[in-house]
C-alpha cells in the first residue's frame, strides 16, 4: 500500500554542476526536494519506487544499485540508484539509468538515503492515462508500505524562450496539475489530457498518472511545496503523506 509520496521535477539543471553559473536559480526547488524526501523516510517505507519517464522506448524497470550518469550533459558525474554497494539481480532494464531517474537517484545520494530498499520504473511518456493507473496500482501493491518518488515537469510552453516557446495553454494546465499534486487529488491527475501534455511537452503526464493509480483509495494528504516556471518549464514539488 501507497504510504508516502514526492513529486519532484526531473530536469538535470537540478544538479548544480549541470547548471554551473545558474545553480543558484533552482536551490529553493533543491531544498523543496530535501523537504519531500524528508516526508518519504519519515513514512518508514519498506520499498521505495522511484518512477520517471524516458521519450523514447518502453519504458521498464530498474534494479536497486543501476548507475546513472550525466555525461552526455557535459559532466562527468554518475550516480547509483539506492545502495552504492547494492548489486543489480540481473531482473531489471540494463542500465544505464534514464535522465529523469539519474535526478531521481542524485536526490537520494544527496539525502542519503538509507530508509529502504529502492526500485526504479521509467514509464514511456505516451503511456495511457489506463495502462498508467494499472502499473500504478501494480506498484502501490508490491509492498506492505510502499512510498513512491515521482519525478516529472509540466508544460515546457511558459515562455518565447521555453523548449517548447509560447502556448497560451501551457499556464492553464501547470495551474491544473499544481492544484492536483497539492490537494492529492488522484482523479484529478487521472483526468489530465494526455494529448494536450504532449503538445505541451508535459513530461510529467505520465508518471503523475501512475502515482494516481498507485495512490487511488490510500487516502493520503497532499502539500505543495514549490511551484514555478523557470527557463520557461513548470516545475513542482509536493509532498503526500
Amino acid at each position: 500500500m501507497l504510504v508516502a509520496a514526492a513529486v519532484c521535477p526531473s530536469p538535470p539543471l537540478l544538479v548544480p554542476q549541470l547548471a554551473a553559473g545558474a545553480a543558484e536559480e533552482l536551490a529553493d526547488a533543491r531544498t523543496a526536494c530535501s523537504d519531500a524526501l524528508a516526508v518519504l523516510a519519515a513514512s518508514r517505507p519498506d520499498l521505495l519506487v522511484v518512477v520517471g519517464s524516458v521519450a523514447h522506448g518502453q519504458g521498464g524497470g530498474y534494479d536497486e544499485g543501476t548507475h546513472g550518469s550525466f555525461a552526455s550533459f557535459g559532466v562527468d558525474l554518475t550516480v547509483t540508484l539506492g545502495s552504492a554497494g547494492a548489486r543489480p539481480t540481473g531482473e531489471g532494464a540494463p542500465g544505464p539509468l534514464p535522465a529523469s531517474l539519474a535526478v531521481g537517484a542524485w536526490l537520494l545520494e544527496r539525502a542519503r538515503w538509507s530508509a529502504a530498499p529502492v526500485a526504479g520504473v521509467a514509464v514511456a511518456e505516451g503511456l495511457a492515462p489506463d495502462a498508467c493507473a494499472v502499473l500504478g496500482a501494480d506498484l502501490g501493491g508490491s509492498a506492505d508500505r510502499v512510498a513512491m518518488l515521482v519525478l516529472g515537469d509540466g508544460s515546457a510552453c511558459r515562455t518565447l524562450k521555453a523548449p517548447g516557446y509560447l502556448d497560451d495553454r501551457a499556464e492553464p494546465f501547470d495551474a491544473a496539475a499544481a492544484r492536483a499534486l497539492g490537494a492529492a487529488d488522484t482523479a484529478a491527475l487521472a483526468a489530465l489530457d494526455p494529448v494536450l501534455a504532449h503538445e505541451l511537452k508535459a513530461a510529467g503526464r505520465a508518471p503523475w498518472q501512475v502515482l494516481a493509480g498507485a495512490a487511488q483509495g490510500a487516502g493520503l494528504d497532499g502539500r505543495l511545496l514549490y511551484e514555478d516556471a523557470p527557463y520557461g518549464v513548470g516545475y513542482f514539488v509536493a509532498a503526500w503523506s
